[in-house]
Formats: C-alpha cells, structure tokens, sequence
C-alpha cells in the first residue's frame, strides 16, 4: 500500500504541510544554547534500545525485579501493540498525506510521469479549482471525462496481478514482483501515527506500571527527546508524535481493564487460601489426616478452576509457616504438609513466570 500511495500523489509535486512543530523547534534552536540544542540533536536512544527495555521487563521476575506476573507483562505489551499496529494501518492507508521529507520518493524509487488512474480520475480534475471542488460535493460523483487516461505498464505477474495497482512497475523493474514488494519498504507518503513513538509510549507505560518512581520519569523524558527528534529530522509530522503518545497511552489503559478482568478470581481464591491457612494448621496439629487431605485437594480444585491467575503471595505464606510448625505434627501428617509445601513452592515459582 505504501508505493501505491506514495505513486498517487508525490509525482504532482505536493509540498510538504505547514507544521507549527517544526516551527517552534527551529525557533528554539535559535534561542537555547548550543549545548542545550545539541543535546536535542543527539542520537540519545533509539527503537532498539526501547524494544530492549521492554525485553528485560518481560523477564525481570526471574530476578524478583517485578512481582508476578511476569511474563504476563509482556503478553500485554504485545496484544497492545497488535492492536496499535492495526489501527495505525487504518489510519494512513485513510487519508494520504504528503512527506515530511519531499525528495524521499524520487530518491528511493522511479516514479512515472504519470499519477495513477485513480488519481487521474478522482483526485487531479478536483485537486486546485476550487468552483470543480464545490459542483463534485454538490453532485457527488465523478462529473469530469477521464476515459482516455494515461495506463500504466502492466507485466504477467500471474496471481500476483493485483499487485501492480499498488507498486506501479515500469518496464526496467516489472520483471519480479517480490523484488519490487521488498523495495518498497514502507513508501514515503506521512504515516499516521508514528510507529517509533507508539512503541517508546507503550514501553514507558509498561516500564512505569513495573517500577514507577524516578526511573519511570526518566524512561519518559527519553520518550519525549525521541518525539522532538522525529519531528526536527521529520521523520514525521508533529501530530504523528502527538497522536501516537495519546494512543499508546490509553491503548496500554484500556489492555489493563482486559488484564484485571482475567485476574477476577484471583482475589475470592486468595480470600479462600487466607480462610484455609487456619483450618489446615488446626487439622495438622490434632493430626487428622483425612481432614489435611481434604483441604489441600480443595486448595489444588481451586487452582485447577483460574489457571491464568494464582495467588503466588498467600501460598508461599501458608507453606512457609507450615514448614515452621511441622515439628508439632505427627509423622505422618508431617509428610502430606511437606508435600503440599513442596507443591506450594513449585506453584509460585510457574505462576510467577508464566502468569
């Protein structure tokens, strides 16, 4: 889709659209200091270092550097992201807006002498006269003849023939249509919003959700340097940056009601261990083994039931004071608590990665 409309509209030679973003930076650059300006100006992170952030914020449990679950944080940020990715596709394949950066096309690509029939006929005849603009809103279709337009150079792609409405090949370049389809990267028309910024945001929201405190302030001034960054260099525009911070953010909001939804259960089942943990102890001390038997198979029932979500704090607490007071039990009620405090710790240790 990115050729196709880069093709449509970059031949007429568009300008690129006034951007009071770019304005108020270079306004800037003339009233900071140098040093101030150069540090804008620098290369201080990129989309790496961010996509590197959010990898060891998926596998920071393992180090006890964020409570459970952990890898859970990191099924959030990918589904966000998924659904960041989609309506991102659907924005800029709506409206074509032209490069920040207005010689990207020429430079990357040979574009014919010609728009694409669909422009010819909906978008050239309406494009500057203003009295054709007001009779196409007034009669709602297509008024002017356009028959004898310009066609493109068609080659024998096979299935693949749909393609070339989208990549435009000519004559020295049609030969191969996944050669073509590699070339074309992303086009160079404005992608609405920036994929760069939506990924910092969404790693910024995570980062703060996990630590929070002075490292989250710093994760989003970094986010904000990148954002002035893409636009100084225009990667992009100035709404680009604005539009994906927003969201990025209340995407990563509304993911969290779908998460806390999945937790539901969690906390009635850490109510029911808090009420159990008294019960088993009791059992343990008056040595009746029917009566520990039968606890723990509820307490693995209620596991069995909420399997994405497990009460990892009140099940480590249970087990850890049973192992202190297995010296008041009998023998062999000592060995059903030594296995119920085995699998309590085994449990914990699953559900804290992979909840």
């Amino acid at each position: 889709m990115g050729p196709f409309l880069k093709f449509v509209i970059f031949n007429s030679g568009r300008p690129p659209l006034p951007d009071t973003g770019q304005w108020l930076l270079l306004a800037l650059n003339e009233k900071l200091p140098e040093a101030v300006v150069e540090i804008l100006r620098a290369h201080i992170i990129g989309l790496h270092h961010y996509l590197m952030l959010f990898i060891m914020l998926a596998f920071s449990v393992l180090f006890e550097s964020v409570k459970a679950p952990g890898l859970g944080l990191g099924a959030r940020y990918m589904f966000t992201m998924a659904v960041g990715r989609l309506l991102r596709a659907i924005t800029f394949a709506s409206t074509i807006l032209p490069s920040a950066r207005p010689w990207c096309a020429s430079s990357r690509y040979s574009i014919p002498g010609h728009p694409h029939r669909w422009a010819q006929k909906y978008y050239v005849p309406y494009a500057s006269d203003a009295n054709a603009i007001r009779q196409v809103i007034e009669r709602d279709i297509a008024y002017v003849d356009t028959v004898n337009y310009t066609a493109d150079y068609r080659p024998d792609w096979g299935s693949m023939s749909f393609l070339i409405d989208f990549l435009r090949p000519n004559t020295s370049e049609g030969s191969s249509w996944y050669s073509l389809l590699k070339k074309a990267g992303g086009g160079c028309n404005d992608l609405v919003y920036s994929g760069h910024m939506f990924v910092a945001v969404l790693t910024a929201m995570a980062w703060t959700e996990a630590y929070g405190g002075f490292s989250s302030v710093l994760i989003w001034l970094l986010v904000m340097h990148s954002a002035q960054r893409e636009v100084r260099e225009r990667h992009h525009y100035s709404v680009d940056c604005v539009v994906a911070i927003y969201v990025g953010i209340l995407l990563w909001k509304m993911t969290g009601f779908i998460w806390s939804a999945k937790g539901g259960t969690g906390d009635s089942r850490l109510t029911k261990l808090g009420k159990i943990q008294g019960r088993l102890l009791q059992a343990a001390k008056d040595s009746d083994m029917d009566e520990v038997r039968e606890l723990l198979k509820d307490v693995e029932l209620g596991n069995q039931e909420s399997p994405k979500q497990g009460p990892s704090k009140v099940l480590y607490s249970v087990a850890t004071q049973e192992r202190l007071r297995l010296g008041q039990c009998s023998h062999g009620t000592r060995r059903v608590l030594q296995l119920h405090v085995k699998l309590g710790c085994s449990f914990w240790l699953r559900k804290s990665m992979f909840s």
